[in-house]
């Protein structure tokens, strides 16, 4: 699947321009200014199937199926634990999506970065921050939209490997679909297929911050998909790619606090998108960071922090990634700025700058 046209695009640098007019501080003027967006053309055929025959007729026609805009939002950094966020066990978990208007439960896809172990098994490692959030946080979420959550980073398995797998099963239970971990590596590196208005759309998780080798996965041993071995990563997407017409991948990289992608993390993108990556949502460094587009294909470096304490207003600035897909293919991207105001709720700062809002 290629696509190659890149149609209205003003890159600074790589990146898109305007991005820092909303990366400042909290008042909501300071968050006014619209992001520029891309459309890149499509090739992607008609989806077909056969029709119903019968036994009278040995032939076969097909019917074209009628593939409609999409939209998918991802985001960075999501953590349930009610001992860092307190907020959550005063107000309940629907305290995190009250700032949203809804978004997550009026688009077709949304992909989160889950940052805490949702088990009540195991015990905490020797770590200096362990995060266990109660898996009654996850119908809440899924009741908000949430439709897919990247399991693989580094607090994973903050309470074990045992508690790695429940907190997956308690997941996919409760109607989220977990990816980047598993009981080996080949669950670990599968895609979740989603097929959403007539499009199937591949998610891959993958964590490139590895607290310790044993915590990836191998053939006979659980844990998490590697976000630095770029072999396996584009592996991964091979695979994906021959059964989706999109590939999204989610990925904990890069290093704290930083918003400017090293060499090893834009070549590890590169790679992934050769290998037919049509949009990364990246997370780990806990702030905002820019889209970019390699080779066409939207690139959102560093989500920052979403569902998380209000520590700074640096810490709190952050966003929702959009993607829009049109009927015939071409791709929309855009952030659509937010605040954490309170600890816990991030809250939107304006409209969705591409695709409908």
């Amino acid at each position: 699947m290629r696509r190659s046209t890149l149609l209205g695009v003003v890159l600074v640098g790589g990146s898109i321009l305007g991005f820092t007019a909303f990366v400042v501080s909290p008042p909501a003027s300071s968050l006014d200014a619209a992001l520029t967006t891309t459309t890149v053309s499509s090739t992607v055929p008609p989806t077909t199937v056969p029709a119903p025959t019968t036994s009278t007729s040995s032939t076969t026609t097909t019917t074209t199926l009628p593939r409609r805009s999409v939209v998918i939002h991802g985001v960075g950094d999501t953590n349930f634990d009610t001992s860092y966020i307190p907020n959550l066990a005063v107000h309940g978990f629907e305290y995190a999506f009250a700032g949203l208007d809804g978004l997550f439960e009026t688009d077709d896809l949304t992909i989160i970065n889950l940052e805490c172990t949702a088990s009540l098994l195991g015990s905490p490692l020797p770590k200096e921050f362990t995060f266990r959030c109660d898996p009654a946080a996850l119908p809440v979420a899924r009741r908000a939209g949430v439709d897919v959550a990247n399991l693989a980073n580094n607090h994973t398995q903050d309470f074990g490997t045992e508690a790695m797998l429940d907190s997956r099963a308690n997941v996919n239970r409760a109607g989220i679909r977990a990816v980047g971990v598993g009981p080996d590596l080949a669950t670990a590196t599968a895609p979740t297929i989603v097929t959403v208005q007539g499009w199937r759309i591949a998610v891959l998780g993958m964590g490139g911050v590895v607290p310790a080798a044993n915590w990836l996965a191998t053939d006979d041993r659980p844990g998490m998909a590697s976000g630095d071995d770029v072999e396996q990563m584009t592996a991964a997407v091979r695979a994906a790619a021959e059964v989706a017409d999109f590939v999204a991948v989610s990925i904990h990289w890069m290093w704290e606090l930083e918003t400017e992608p090293r060499a090893d993390d834009r070549a590890a993108a590169e790679a992934m998108i050769a290998a037919g990556a049509d949009m990364i949502f990246g997370h780990h460094p806990h702030r905002l960071g820019a889209l970019e587009f390699i080779d066409g294909k939207p690139v959102f470096w560093t989500l920052g922090n979403f569902i998380w304490p209000r520590l700074s207003d640096a810490g709190a600035t952050t966003a929702v990634a959009r993607v829009v897909i049109s009927p015939e293919g071409e791709i929309e991207a855009c952030l659509i700025p937010a605040f954490i105001e309170t600890s816990g709720q991030p809250v939107l700062r304006g409209p969705a700058p591409c695709g409908e809002s």
